[in-house]
């Protein structure tokens, strides 16, 4: 269900300085963020649209345009087509750790949802047959999948698995982590290699990720192995900014 603008009380801007020597936008900013730090506008609210705003502070239009985005590169705020400007959800922390993304958005107390966009048996690219030990050309099973939480998506999954592994279904994809589902099966994944980059989306991922086209994601790319060194599963995947991060501990030696 589409969620209401929230209209925040007239009150909060009440001490604007339209003449002091910080740029309206910035107070407006700041009063915004203070809505949101403390509450006022929670996680996934719809803040009230610019032209509405604009007419009920008297402020133009491009000052409120610039107060958003500025929240918006502050990682607060991001813009939704058919929705506007909504509050983020708790940011996504991930540690490096052998998990599945299904797993961790539960652990993060937000629930998890899945949309598999394809599913099919599919001749292993060169790439990947590498990565899982096999022989180019292999057949093995390929699927993408949408990950979200609380109904925002948060990464666009892009996996190969061999066949021994067994038949994957998609119904299996939409309800479980596929880490749980290789568990059941008998495959522990054990070992993990994995690469860490960025890079700007495609007009389609943009699509799946509900962000604007040419916006930065971070991008993992991974292999999971078994206890007796098998290839289980690669990954490419691809995630929001400004919804996940990885954090780990690094020691001097």
């Amino acid at each position: 269900m589409r969620k209401t603008e929230v209209l925040l009380p007239h009150s909060l801007f009440a001490d604007l300085d339209r003449d002091g020597t910080m740029p309206l936008y910035q107070q407006v900013a700041t009063k915004i963020e203070m809505a949101i730090r403390q509450g006022t506008l929670a996680s996934g609210s719809r803040i009230e649209n610019e032209v509405s705003l604009a007419e009920r502070l008297k402020l133009s239009r491009p000052t409120i345009r610039r107060a958003i985005q500025s929240l918006v590169d502050a990682g607060l705020v991001v813009r939704r087509r058919g929705v506007g400007s909504q509050v983020v959800h708790g940011q996504l922390t991930r540690g490096l750790e052998l998990t599945s993304l299904y797993d961790d958005i539960r652990r993060g107390g937000a629930k998890a949802e899945t949309v598999v966009v394809s599913l099919a048996d599919a001749p292993a690219p060169n790439h990947v047959a590498q990565q899982l030990g096999l022989k180019p050309g292999t057949p093995v099973t390929e699927f993408v999948r949408i990950r979200l939480a609380d109904g925002v998506p948060i990464a666009v999954l892009h996996n190969w698995i061999p066949q021994s592994v067994g038949k994957l279904k998609a119904e299996e994809l939409k309800s479980e982590g596929l880490y749980e589902s290789l568990r059941s099966r008998g495959f522990v994944p054990q070992v993990g290699k994995q690469k860490i980059s960025a890079r700007k989306v495609s007009a389609l991922e943009a699509e799946q990720l509900d962000i604007d086209t040419g916006s930065a994601v971070l991008t993992m790319d991974r292999t999971a192995y078994g206890s007796m060194g098998q290839g289980l599963e690669h990954g490419e995947h691809i995630y929001r900014t400004d919804l996940y991060a990885l954090e780990f501990t690094v020691v001097n030696k």
